[in-house]
């Protein structure tokens, strides 16, 4: 059975507003995930979960991908980038943090990750 992780209701015009002015790095990724392409699963873009809109999600898994540009390079956004994790965390979540290069430079190593990622998380349902 599904858990359902609460959001702000308030969030959801702005995902939406993100899912139609996405970076290079997310459009380049979703290409990968889409259409329950990697290993079968299904992500979604842009999903509000708790005060938080995170880049892609997978209820099934209960994983987080997140893709980082230049301004979490700054204290500021690397610290709410902690704050984040930590909350989605502490609701059972794993957050995998990938930086926008990684994807945009190396997107069949992310991909090959994420299926490391994936293989763990079977894994350990079982």
């Amino acid at each position: 059975m599904r858990k359902i992780i609460p959001y702000n209701p308030k969030l959801k015009e702005l995902a939406r507003q993100l899912r139609n002015q996405s970076t290079k790095s997310e459009i380049k990724l979703w290409q990968f995930l889409k259409g329950k392409q990697l290993k079968g699963y299904r992500f979604i873009r842009q999903k509000p979960l708790l005060n938080y809109i995170v880049d892609f999600y997978c209820y099934e898994l209960k994983l987080v991908i997140e893709l980082d540009g230049y301004t979490h390079d700054f204290e500021e956004g690397q610290n709410r980038d902690i704050q984040k994790q930590k909350a989605l965390e502490d609701v059972g979540l794993m957050v995998v943090r990938f930086t926008d290069k990684d994807v945009m430079d190396n997107s069949e190593g992310v991909v090959t990750h994420l299926k490391r990622v994936i293989d763990g998380i079977e894994e350990n349902r079982f």
